[in-house]
């Protein structure tokens, strides 16, 4: 909870507020302004109360993952965080992430690396159209100001 604390926190808070408040506000003036018979109004009366949601869903959202990351702690193990992305012992794969001077993990994690197979295995039959595809653009790459019918395959 002290997370939520911090100089940057407070100033997300007061700026929920402020924006929550003069998006209400500004929302009760076009309700004002459409009654006495601005009929634009009415859309601009639905606008504002849809942004200060929009403000109120976002600040919620980023205080539920704050909170949510402090839950986590420290990654159990030992050593640095996994350095290979070895298996931590919730049945998790993490993939190193860092360590503040404190221990606890900052957020930051490193991409894990994933080895793709290959669509046509190595040395397999290759489709005739693909391969003659290929030479076409092969050609088109080494002739750079032909015409496409200029190939003479």
């Amino acid at each position: 909870m002290k997370r939520l604390w911090t100089p940057a926190w407070i100033a997300r808070h007061v700026a929920m507020v402020v924006l929550v408040v003069s998006f209400l506000g500004l929302g009760w003036w076009q309700i004002n302004r459409a009654s006495d018979g601005n009929s634009i109004s009415w859309g601009y009366a639905i606008e504002w109360p849809v942004f200060a949601a929009f403000v109120f869903f976002v600040w919620w959202r980023e205080l539920r993952h704050t909170l949510r990351s402090a839950a986590d702690g420290p990654p159990a193990g030992g050593d640095e965080a996994g350095e290979a992305g070895e298996e931590q012992s919730g049945g998790d794969v993490m993939a190193g992430a860092a360590l503040s001077s404190s221990g606890a993990p900052t957020g930051v994690r490193r991409p894990v690396r994933v080895a793709r197979a290959s669509a046509v295995p190595a040395g397999g039959p290759e489709d005739a159209d693909l391969a003659a595809y290929n030479r076409y653009l092969a050609w088109l790459n080494a002739n750079p100001g032909a015409r496409p019918g200029d190939y003479p395959g």
